[in-house]
């Protein structure tokens, strides 16, 4: 059997084998990367070729990995009254939410993990988000949607926030267009002082999050 053959068939052995999505953060990201890589990217993997599947395997595989380290860092909050969710769908679109963290006061906060180079750092210029030199303001645009439907759906103010793995931060934290940018590390504290003092008016949302908020991929009822 050639060297090709035999790489061929432990491709599809690993596709054929590998899981299903399963809940939690980076469930999502973990899928599409598993989606991307078919037996054909697989083979090309174990051959050192480089494709354009193979990159977003890559890039998705990546994501998951910064959702489940922001998962790690939320955990303690649950011991302390917060309801926290992880990779959750839109009632409607393929969009995912990376975490939803409700506090026992009933703010809600909508956090986006990322997890960019840590050769450039972030900064704001001119109201313009920037990684080095590059603009990348665009890159939060899916946050901003999101935050509009959960809003939406649970019918109170949810607030946006990116907790940024890699990437140095210019400063304490970033602000673009109402969407704050902390350090990974600070993501604890800085939902703690967005709660500090403030009760949401109205039924507690953390219920309604619970009944209308499914994780991403199960099926809608």
């Amino acid at each position: 059997m050639t060297l090709i053959v035999v790489l061929a068939v432990a491709a599809a052995v690993a596709w054929y084998l590998q899981d299903r999505q399963r809940p939690g953060a980076g469930s999502s990201a973990d899928a599409r990367a598993r989606h991307l890589r078919t037996p054909l990217v697989r083979l090309a993997d174990l051959m050192g070729i480089k494709t354009t599947q193979g990159a977003l395997a890559t890039r998705s595989e990546i994501g998951a990995d910064g959702e489940r380290r922001t998962a790690a860092r939320l955990r303690v909050l649950q011991s302390q009254g917060w309801t926290v969710l992880h990779d959750l769908g839109l009632p409607t679109g393929q969009a995912n939410l990376d975490h939803l963290a409700i506090s026992p006061g009933g703010v809600v906060v909508l956090v986006d993990s990322k997890l960019w180079s840590s050769r450039y750092t972030l900064s704001v210029v001119g109201g313009r988000l920037r990684h080095g030199t590059r603009d990348v303001t665009d890159r939060l645009n899916g946050l901003r949607h999101e935050t509009r439907v959960v809003a939406r759906v649970l019918g109170c103010p949810v607030i946006p926030l990116v907790s940024m793995d890699g990437a140095p931060i210019d400063g304490p934290q970033l602000i673009v267009d109402g969407i704050r940018i902390v350090p990974a590390d600070d993501v604890v504290q800085a939902l703690r002082a967005i709660s500090r003092g403030r009760t949401a008016t109205g039924p507690h949302p953390a219920e309604r999050a619970v009944r209308l908020l499914h994780p991403h991929g199960a099926k809608r009822r």
